[in-house]
């Protein structure tokens, strides 16, 4: 069992409200701020875990909503958790689904008692509770669970968000009472649309439970980008200095540093790995789609400043032919190269914080490169 005592937030240096540190946890510790890369279904797309620890990751994420309908909770803990199940030795941390829960439009019913929906493997009933879903964490033992949240679209009209964020205070304080695995860290969800006050009004609510760490979550879900980074300016300042503060699914790298600057310790999201599948790579000041024609004879490395293995091995014109030919290595290639991104902007924003230069260090890795798009 994880040892909860040794969870916990310890902050080195700060540079404005941008702050470095490290996440101790008896599965590993984290150098904050950290981003974690999406293993959905207990595997990060494409590579193995061993090229995630070297992209630069520390902690991962999988998801509780896939897991819990395939292969389900109880065989995850019968094989010894999610960490040991998938081979990964350090922190895991499992979202609670609520995501998934508004991705499912159509096919969920949400009442003050939990969700129902219809599964997406093969249509079955389902109904979850936020006790079964801090039970379902428990079975899987990740290192940090979330509670189950209601999430609303970046659209939505200010009478939903107010109900949103009404249920997930009440699914939280279920939450606690229902935990039983003390050596697992469990997280609060801060909901409340693109209203900072509303948002505010909310983490006021949250904060004296006490949870061992708080998210911004509904974020980057339709609203537009000004209005996230707002959201962020005003509330991230706000979480609880002494407890990890985590941006749930959010984003480019532009997004993560702006959040960084305000404070945030801990980002996941898809992009990194979905985009490689899609021939589209992150390199310094933009992006490289490799399926462009004009990459046909480059003999250049994806980005010259990156050390990874891809970078250091293949040429542009090779990994367009492997994309064009839909062979499976461009998008292994492409994932690690994303990975050793954003595991070499966390590194580098970490380093600008201690030495108290991130503004600039901001600023010097957003600006466009000559050769993108």
């Amino acid at each position: 069992m994880i040892d909860i005592r040794r969870f916990g937030l310890s902050i080195s240096a700060a540079d404005g409200e941008a702050r470095t540190g490290v996440l101790r946890t008896q599965r590993g510790d984290v150098p904050t701020p950290a981003f974690m890369p999406v293993g959905t279904r207990a595997a990060v797309k494409a590579v193995d875990p061993d090229e995630v620890r070297t992209s630069g990751a520390s902690m991962v994420l999988a998801n509780t909503y896939h897991l819990m309908l395939r292969p389900g909770e109880e065989l995850v803990r019968r094989a010894g958790g999610v960490g040991r199940f998938m081979g990964w030795d350090g922190p895991v941390l499992t979202d609670s689904g609520g995501y998934q829960v508004y991705s499912l439009g159509e096919r969920v019913r949400i009442t003050d008692e939990g969700v129902v929906f219809s599964s997406h493997i093969d249509g079955a009933r389902v109904s979850v509770t936020p006790e079964r879903v801090v039970e379902i964490q428990a079975a899987l033992g990740s290192t940090v669970a979330m509670v189950l949240d209601e999430c609303p679209s970046g659209t939505a009209a200010p009478e939903d968000v107010a109900r949103a964020v009404r249920r997930t205070t009440e699914w939280a304080r279920r939450s606690l009472r229902a935990r039983r695995n003390e050596g697992q860290a469990l997280f609060a969800i801060i909901q409340g649309g693109v209203d900072p006050a509303l948002r505010l009004t909310h983490l006021g609510e949250l904060a004296p439970l006490g949870f061992d760490g708080y998210a911004l979550g509904g974020l980057s879900v339709g609203e537009p980008v000004p209005a996230m980074y707002g959201v962020v300016a005003a509330v991230a300042p706000c979480l609880p200095a002494d407890k990890p503060r985590y941006l749930m699914g959010v984003g480019t790298p532009d997004d993560i540093l702006e959040a960084v600057s305000h404070g945030i310790d801990l980002f996941d999201c898809v992009l990194p790995t979905r985009n490689a599948r899609n021939g589209q790579a992150f390199v310094r000041g933009g992006r490289v789609n490799i399926k462009q024609a004009r990459y046909a004879e480059d003999p250049s490395p994806l980005d010259p400043s990156c050390a990874c293995p891809c970078c250091r091995r293949f040429e542009r014109r090779y990994l367009r032919h492997l994309y064009q030919s839909g062979e499976i290595l461009a998008a292994r290639l492409l994932t690690v190269h994303n990975l050793t991104h954003y595991g070499t902007l966390m590194a580098k924003a970490r380093e600008a914080i201690r030495a108290r230069r991130f503004a600039a260090f901001k600023k010097e890795w957003t600006s466009p490169s000559q050769d993108l798009l």
